[in-house]
């Protein structure tokens, strides 16, 4: 049963973080797969908390985008009661106790949770369905073909990278996983967050980085 359920959460997408110099980088595919099927081509995988805080989800979109609202709500409430954000840190402990207090029916995720925190430092987490997580130095990935684009990370990634180059690598690892993942594809979606704020790439800039 183990087995069963976390094949389960790890099949059907690629999302990447990396921590840089100046913020952090995630990005993810934008293909939703039941099985061999595929159910959508233009599935969001990375969801906007705050103008410091981003997440991408892999797994059951129910689970992801319900755990995605009420972070938001208490982001919100946190800003009404303190007059700032959630920290990352504070997110992804909120996350856990979520996901820890459900062991017994499982949210079939994984999730990454990336932002700076209130002294611009950047942290980057990786969150498994049952609560658990780690706080990455450099780099992370989910799901099926994460092993893929963490092969090509590893191999250029510096702590001196900058937002900027992470974009570009970050959208090479993505391609890579495309084209050795059958689950991953149909187009990328990337996001940096910086101390200017959270930003999108759009699908015209993405096209004019180098392959």
């Amino acid at each position: 049963m183990d087995k069963d359920f976390y094949e389960s959460v790890k099949k059907g997408t690629t999302t990447l973080g990396i921590v840089c110099s100046d913020g952090v980088v995630i990005g993810s595919d934008m293909r939703a797969s039941m099985d061999t099927f595929i159910a959508s081509t233009e599935a969001i995988k990375i969801y906007r908390i705050s103008e410091n805080l981003g997440i991408t989800i892999a797994g059951g979109v129910g689970d992801a985008e319900y755990l995605v609202k009420i972070l938001k709500v208490q982001n919100e409430m946190y800003m009404m009661d303190e007059g700032k954000t959630l920290s990352p840190t504070a997110a992804t402990s909120l996350l856990s106790l979520i996901l820890q207090e459900n062991k017994m029916f499982p949210y079939l995720v994984q999730l990454i949770l990336a932002g700076l925190n209130s002294k611009g430092a950047s942290e980057l987490y990786n969150i498994d369905p049952l609560g658990g997580y780690t706080k990455e130095s450099k780099f992370t990935a989910t799901g099926s073909g994460s092993l893929t684009a963490l092969g090509y990370i590893e191999g250029i990634y510096t702590p001196e990278i900058t937002t900027t180059d992470a974009v570009r690598h970050v959208l090479k690892g993505l391609r890579i996983a495309m084209r050795r993942d059958s689950a991953t594809g149909d187009g990328t979606r990337v996001v940096s967050i910086t101390k200017k704020g959270y930003r999108e790439y759009s699908k015209e800039e993405l096209e004019k980085l180098p392959k």
